[in-house]
Order: C-alpha cells, then structure tokens, then sequence
C-alpha cells in the first residue's frame, strides 16, 4: 500500500554500484495501484508478486518470497519499501560477507535517525547523552529516565539483556566499522540464503509484524554470528501508510515484547522480571504524559489504552511461540 515510496527505493536500487540479480516484490496491497506504477516504471531483474489474502502479513509474505528466489543466488536482502539506499549499499553488505565469512546475516545502517558527534576518549557523557565508541548522541527522555532509576541497558547496542528492552543498533554510532551483534532490524538485513533451510520468519506475528526481526534474528544468532556495517548506508522514512492503528500497535508493544524477551530468555530471573514491568509501566506512563503535553493527543490516548490492555491481558493469556 505504499507506490511512491516503493518506487523511490527502486529508483536508489537502480543507481547502486553493485545491483542485484533478482529483485522480488511481494506484494500484499488490497488494491492494484503498487502492480500499476511498476508497470509505467521498468526495472532490471524485477519479478512482482501479489498473494492473496492468506499470504498477507509482513513475516508471510517474507517466507512466501523466499521460496521464489533463484538457485544461484547466495544472499538475500529485505528493504523496507520507505527506504532510500546509498548508491554503495549493497557492495558493502557483500564486503562484509568477504571479510566475516562465518556471517549468517548483515544488517545495514539507518543514517537519518540520529545525530552524532565524534568525540576523544577522555569524553564523560551528560545525562542527556549516549556514548558509544567514542561517539555521542542525544538521549530521549525514556532513556534518561531508565538512567536515572538504574533501568539502562547493560550490554552493548544490538543485543538483548535479561530484562529485555535493550538498546537497538540504531545505537550504534556512523563510525563506517563494522559491529557484531544479535539483532537486525528486519528491514535493513540481510542473510545467507542457506539459513533458510533452518528457519523461517514466524507467523506468530500477524499482519505488520512488530518484532518480528528481533524474533528471528535472535534465534538465528544462537546458530551463528551477525554483523552490523555501518559503512553500508540508507534513509528510512517512516511512511505513515499501511501501519496499524495506535490501539493496536500499543497492544503490540507489550504482548510482541514479552513474546521476544522469552524467545531470547524462556526462564528469566526474578530482578528481570521486575525491571521488564517496571521498565514497561514507566514508558506506558510517558505515553500517558503525552496525551497533555503532545499535539497527537488521540494517539497517545489510543496507545497508551493498548498498552495497558497489552499490560494486563498478559498476566492471563500469554503469546504461544508458532
């Protein structure tokens, strides 16, 4: 449900150094206009697909279009399609795959979500800063206060702690290195071809998949090693298209959340269980704040009551693993 954005990441994918030798769309739009502006619009090497009802959902759709993808292809790449890629992109991730040839997957770098600053290593971060390899970035609020209440991540970027809500690889900083980690952010990844044969995508997570990524790609760490190049860059644009709506996606916080934390952690302690809900009250709370203090009052009501609903529907129907 997403045309012009679809067709801007294409345009990007056209201009790259190295350009891909198949380019599937899986198509899961109610209407024909995404089938419509690639038929005005030709690309090398595009195959398009549209599922039906059944095949519909972000992690279906994934799983339906990896079984179409050509035998003599080694990697397989997944874009978000309100992704704009530098024209390097893929000749990186590859470059990555040469020099880590026990990768089973590599992630690129989302370069316009954050604002760093490179900094020596004598450097001490305010409160309101994260540090990370000798680069430092603005903190939010939620995070300021999880510092300030000794609910901050402790490990690095990119990887789970036990209490769940780590920090994600947007954390890492645009030094051009490349970082091992145990999560990939589903739309910016990429993997081995042969993992397949092992796992596929879960179809716990119906329709938009929030997590899903985490899902996988934690799953897939315990098999082998990932990578983050942050050298391999692109814009992420968040279209507001095809999301759902914020009652849902603040259910989908809460319950898609609990179900990555035990994919990762099946048995918890019980300080992790108590930093998980102490960490998501206080973000359910921020959220609350915003419905006065934010101009999107109705989202932030709307998200909050998922969140809650999400917050107490788990205490008696917990996600079963598929």
């Amino acid at each position: 449900m997403r045309p012009q954005p679809l067709l801007t990441l294409l345009q990007s994918v056209e201009k790259q150094t190295l350009y891909p030798n198949e380019i599937l769309i899986i198509d899961g739009s109610t209407n024909d206009e995404t089938k419509e502006i690639l038929d005005k619009n030709k690309f090398q090497n595009i195959a398009y697909h549209k599922v039906s009802a059944e095949d519909r959902g972000l992690t279906k759709q994934r799983n339906y279009g990896i079984a179409l993808v050509g035998e003599s292809i080694d990697f397989i790449f997944f874009l978000d399609d309100d992704t704009v890629l530098k024209v390097n992109y893929f000749e990186e991730i590859i470059k990555t795959y040469e020099l880590h040839p026990d990768a089973l997957g590599v992630g690129g770098y989302i370069c316009n979500e954050s604002i760093w600053k490179e900094v020596n290593k004598e450097y001490l971060p305010k409160i309101n800063e994260f540090c990370y390899d000798n680069w430092v970035t603005k903190e939010s609020s939620r995070f300021i206060l999880r510092k300030i209440l000794g609910l901050d991540s402790n490990v690095p970027p990119g990887y789970l702690p036990e209490f769940s809500h780590g920090r994600n690889t947007g954390f890492l900083p645009p030094s051009g290195k490349i970082y091992p980690v145990e999560q990939l952010m589903g739309g910016v990844s990429s993997f081995k071809k042969t993992v397949f044969k092992e796992i596929q995508f879960s179809t716990y997570f119906d329709g938009y998949g929030l997590y899903e990524d985490a899902d996988f790609t934690l799953r897939l760490s315990k098999k082998g090693p990932l990578y983050i190049n942050t050298a391999a860059q692109l814009y992420h644009y968040h279209d507001p298209s095809g999301r759902p709506n914020q009652y849902n996606y603040g259910k989908m916080v809460i319950r898609n959340g609990w179900y990555v934390w035990r994919v990762k952690y099946p048995n918890p302690s019980l300080s992790s269980r108590i930093k998980w809900n102490s960490i998501n009250m206080i973000l359910l709370l921020i959220r609350f704040f915003n419905i006065f203090d934010n101009k999107k009052k109705q989202e932030a009501f709307t998200e909050t009551l998922g969140r809650l609903v999400g917050m107490v529907t788990i205490l008696y129907d917990k996600p079963i693993k598929k």
